[in-house]
């Protein structure tokens, strides 16, 4: 620190986040975004605006590395100090929230949806008093949550809230792109000496003082901890120090030193509090309970700053989680996690429960598999695929009998291809073909493999696989045989001269002679019947049936069923016939209209 009102080296920062704050005091609203690697200043950043931020209302979330398969659970860190506020919301946005948040069932909540009531929420709460909302380690949200918040910091005008997110690169989130955004780098070589003198008591040699400053490469966290825990012959010669590693690598090292002469009980609950990001003391204390910790076990964590309990658990940095939890053993982790499911409700938070217990089992445990599978139809229904994916792989891993492991990784494999891990979902059917499968099963396997294959490479390989399953399904699944061809034949029309000339009619005429689709015809039922006609008859043939098929595809609803939410990849295709056969303004607007949302 320099002083009371900015943070050593970063006084243009903090200018900036000064001048968000008085656009806030006057009615506007704000989105902004701090990057930069591991330890470079972000939280202290972040702290410095919570500081300042007298008058407003704070309300705060951090992302967590163990939670990022779980939907919507950074979302709702935030929203749950102004969730009493959802009353107000209209009935749809209130439902959606509700069922985001696991308060209510209902069907799969629509993002958009669920991102005008967060908006709604958080307009309401700054009607009362004006809203700084701090996200850190966005990197680290569930793609849920990063979604619906991207979603409102794009759409806050004169709201009164800001939105600031600090995100650690480098970072695969491109769901903040475009925002309004600060990189912080390294500080001055001066004031790192300054910021370096002063996390030390006593006289630093001068080469040290180089080396370290040179090391941490002006990284403020690395500056404060790297020291901490070097002996006093390292720190007047240098005898021994360490050689120069990544700056995150140095930060946790650090950390680790910390964490050595510190009481196994406190230890142990340092790591009790790790394997529960969600910050609930009460929750804590009662895991610590089951474990035999006593109250006075967090002295000496608290002593040495390396976490604090107030209203929430909170440590001082995300590197210390991390390297708690990555330095204990795996015994260790599972009784941590055993005693943190115990210790939570199982009305009140069964997914939660259900994820704990998953970490703490040693081994195959069918019902902790049952409880993860049931998990996951919470989390689909939620709108949470890679939540669900999540549960369902970890219950194929639990799963006991060979046969219900097989149907489980398959389900599993579904779940990753649908929220676009394809390489995790080719893992799943190798453990799925280790597994007796039944002759639906062995045709699903097959057609997931071709639906990645062509996925990944969007080739000629993909339509005869696809076309084969699809036979094999036809009188095992008649339904899921029609998705299939409509599948390879979109396949064989992506292809296009990397397919063999008459590859779309052999997919067009295999399609004319699949099962008849049930008596309530689906949109891509009429999307099949219409493509397989116009490929095969021509195009004056299949205008009647494919103007009728577009028409009800662009008007059914994206609740109806869960295959019009995997067929909007078509629009494309479907776009194309629209435009340069059936000359269909309207339906190529709401296919493209339905496609963005």
């Amino acid at each position: 620190m320099a002083g009371q009102n900015t943070l050593r080296g970063r006084d243009s920062e903090c200018a900036a986040l000064d001048l968000l704050l008085d656009a806030v005091r006057g009615g506007e609203s704000r989105a902004f975004v701090v990057r930069g690697e591991a330890g470079v200043g972000k939280s202290a950043l972040l702290e410095y605006l919570v500081r300042r931020a007298s008058g407003f209302r704070v309300v705060r979330a951090v992302g967590v590395e163990y939670e990022m398969e779980l939907a919507y659970a950074g979302l709702h860190q935030l929203c749950a100090p102004v969730l009493d506020l959802r009353q107000r919301l209209p009935g749809p946005q209130r439902d959606a929230l509700a069922t985001a948040f696991g308060l209510s069932l209902g069907p799969t909540p629509d993002r958009l949806v669920v991102g005008l009531a967060v908006l709604g929420l958080l307009a309401d709460a700054a009607e009362e008093q004006s809203l700084v909302c701090v996200v850190d380690d966005a990197h680290w949200l569930d793609k849920a949550s990063a979604l619906a918040l991207a979603f409102v910091a794009r759409r806050l005008s004169a709201e009164s809230v800001a939105l600031v997110f600090a995100v650690r690169e480098p970072s695969e989130l491109r769901e903040l792109a475009g925002l309004p955004e600060l990189t912080l780098g390294g500080l001055g070589d001066d004031d790192a000496r300054v910021l370096l003198d002063s996390a030390l008591p006593g006289r630093l040699d001068d080469r040290v003082r180089d080396r370290l400053v040179a090391e941490s490469r002006g990284n403020p966290l690395a500056l404060l901890e790297v020291p901490r825990g070097l002996t006093p012959a390292e720190l007047a010669g240098g005898f021994g120090l360490p050689d120069v590693t990544p700056v995150p690598n140095l930060i946790e090292q650090s950390f680790l030193r910390q964490l050595e002469p510190l009481p196994a009980e406190t230890r142990r609950l340092l790591l009790t509090a790790a394997a529960e990001p969600a910050g609930d003391v009460a929750l804590l204390w009662r895991a610590a309970g089951r474990l035999g910790l006593k109250p006075d076990a967090a002295t000496p964590a608290q002593g040495a700053g390396l976490m604090d309990l107030g209203a929430f658990v909170r440590f001082r940095h995300p590197l210390v989680r991390s390297a708690v939890y990555r330095s204990a053993t795996l015994s260790e982790r599972r009784q941590a996690h055993r005693a943190l499911a115990e210790a939570t409700d199982p009305a009140l938070d069964p997914d939660r429960r259900a994820w704990h217990r998953a970490q703490a089992a040693g081994g195959p445990d069918e019902e902790v598999a049952g409880e993860l599978e049931r998990s996951a139809d919470r989390a689909r229904a939620r709108g949470g695929v890679a939540a669900a994916a999540a549960f369902l792989a970890r219950a194929a891993e639990l799963t006991p009998d060979s046969a219900r492991r097989g149907e489980r990784a398959l389900a599993a494999a579904q779940a990753k291809f649908e929220s676009a891990a394809p390489e995790a979902a080719q893992e799943l059917l190798a453990l799925a073909t280790t597994c007796p499968l039944d002759e639906l099963q062995q045709a699903r396997l097959a057609r997931l493999r071709a639906e990645i294959e062509f996925a990944r490479r969007r080739g000629s390989d993909a339509p005869p696989t696809l076309l084969e399953a699809a036979r094999r399904l036809d009188a095992l699944d008649p339904l899921l045989a029609r998705e299939t061809y409509l599948e390879a034949l979109a396949a064989a029309l992506y292809a296009g001269r990397l397919y063999a000339d008459s590859g779309v009619r052999r997919a067009a005429e295999a399609a004319r002679a699949a099962p008849a689709a049930a008596q309530a015809r689906r949109s891509i039922d009429s999307i099949l019947d219409g493509m397989a006609t116009r490929f095969t008859e021509g195009p004056r043939a299949g205008a009647p049936p494919l103007r009728l098929a577009l028409q009800a595809f662009a008007n059914e609803s994206l609740d109806g069923h869960d295959a019009i939410m995997r067929w909007l990849w078509l629009c494309p295709v479907v776009q194309e016939i629209a435009i340069n056969e059936l000359w269909d303004d309207d339906a190529w607007y709401a296919l493209s209209t339905r496609s963005v949302a």
